[in-house]
């Protein structure tokens, strides 16, 4: 491969960084992507919806720790990356409510990635595949590109603009026990394994910023001790009906409002002992969200079903008095949790106050049969990441971009503190933002 410099540098082809590129190549710019894996997608082509809150103001009230700059950039340039989908020829279907607060559309991302792919090659762009970036290219501060090694050996890649969008670290565990929790190294991932924090490390190489501390996670949780088997698992083993169900510790306590979200419940449980719990539906939750899709047009899964087969530890109990048989070796006290559900349903029956809080669903549990499902939590990608500003302009230590540097998607933080609403709408908006940030500077 013979030395040359580009407009714009991409490391990683997930939904970031192939969006990018594919805006500046349609825009007539020189770009060249770099991606650690033999194909490109990474966690996008798991992925099926790009969504977020509505407005600043549903942003700020479910994710109210959240740089207030990322916020309302995020939601201002939702509406134009879903017609920059619609652009490039994918149909995106009509808008949806998505959770309690968001909304947003289905599409097909394998379709999307391919042809952001196919625009970047196309366009006469450079695709290397199974490289891997060894370290940016710096002068002075300012970052020029970097330098790779793969099938076309070790080589310098020199770019007006670099864009790290790797996708994150939940592929290392050593940086999980680092940045998000000591214990969350042993979570399974539901996500692309080759993000194991490439876009991290070199950004902090160049002096960036990066937090914020105790931020969290995205996940789901998953019937405790069942391996995913292949990337279908991620969804199908997900117990999204958490926010219908209640929640118990291996204390025999609720701990959270289950009702805020899954994904919510998901990072707290991973803060109790042994990072598992009980999760206990009745036949109104089996029936009614157990059993039903988690978001309109999405394939319904019978997760009690799947989790038994699978090896679970799962359970049907006829009423509550059955609680007692309660396998020992599970090391929950049965009886106890059993009295739990029974003041809970007098309580939430009564509107007498509930605690932990019942935000959302307060009606009872006092339909039996009860379905158990031992839980636990499972990562797709973590909150800590490099310090961005709405250009995706990398910033150091004193809040100043580092010229010539640029990253989106799962490689960044601030944005999400304790809440989350889109990943990938997330990766498509701030890519579409680094991509005009490259085109500025390669006008100038």
């Amino acid at each position: 491969m013979p030395e040359r410099s580009y407009d714009l540098l991409v490391i990683g082809a997930g939904m970031a960084g192939l969006t990018a590129a594919a805006r500046a190549a349609t825009e007539g710019r020189s770009v060249c992507v770099v991606e650690v894996a033999a194909e490109v997608g990474g966690s996008a082509r798991f992925a099926g919806y790009a969504w977020t809150a509505p407005d600043r103001a549903v942003m700020a009230q479910h994710n109210p720790k959240g740089d207030p700059i990322l916020r309302d950039a995020l939601v201002d340039g939702f509406a134009g990356g879903i017609g920059w989908i619609r652009s490039v020829g994918v149909d995106v279907a009509e808008p949806q409510s998505i959770l309690s607060f968001g909304q947003g559309h289905k599409f097909d991302t394998n379709h999307y990635v391919d042809t952001c792919k196919r625009v970047v090659l196309d366009s006469g762009g450079r695709l290397l595949l199974n490289t891997q970036t060894e370290s940016l290219l710096t002068q002075a501060g300012d970052v020029l590109g970097a330098r790779v090694t793969g099938e076309v050996g070790t080589v310098d890649i020199r770019a007006v603009s670099t864009l790290l969008a790797t996708g994150g670290f939940q592929g290392n565990s050593d940086l999980l026990a680092r940045y998000v929790h000591s214990d969350a190294g042993a979570m399974q991932v539901r996500s692309n394994l080759n993000s194991v924090g490439a876009g991290l490390r070199l950004a902090q190489h160049a002096g960036a910023a990066a937090g914020v501390d105790d931020a969290g996670f995205y996940g789901h949780l998953i019937p405790a001790g069942v391996a995913f088997a292949d990337s279908g698992d991620f969804v199908d083993l997900s117990l999204y009906y958490s926010e219908h169900a209640l929640l118990f510790n291996t204390a025999g306590h609720r701990f959270v409002d289950e009702t805020l979200g899954d994904h919510l419940t998901t990072m707290a449980l991973l803060d109790q002992p042994e990072s598992r719990g009980l999760l206990i539906a009745d036949e109104r939750v089996h029936r009614d969200w157990m059993l039903a899709s988690y978001v309109e047009g999405a394939v319904a899964v019978d997760k009690f079903a799947l989790a038994d087969k699978r090896g679970g530890r799962v359970g049907v109990a006829e009423d509550l008095s059955e609680f007692e048989y309660l396998p020992d070796d599970w090391g929950y006290d049965g009886p106890a949790i059993a009295e739990q559900i029974a003041d809970f349903n007098r309580r939430a029956g009564g509107q007498a106050e509930v605690i932990p809080g019942r935000a959302l669903d307060r009606q009872p549990l006092d339909e039996p049969p009860y379905y158990l499902i031992e839980a636990a939590p499972a990562i797709t990608f973590p909150f800590y990441g490099v310090r961005i500003d709405a250009q995706a302009r990398v910033l150091d230590s004193d809040g100043v971009p580092i010229k010539g540097l640029l990253a989106a998607g799962s490689d960044t933080g601030g944005l999400w503190n304790r809440a989350y609403a889109g990943g990938l709408a997330t990766a498509l908006v701030f890519g579409l933002a680094a991509a005009e940030t490259a085109l500025a500077a390669s006008r100038s």
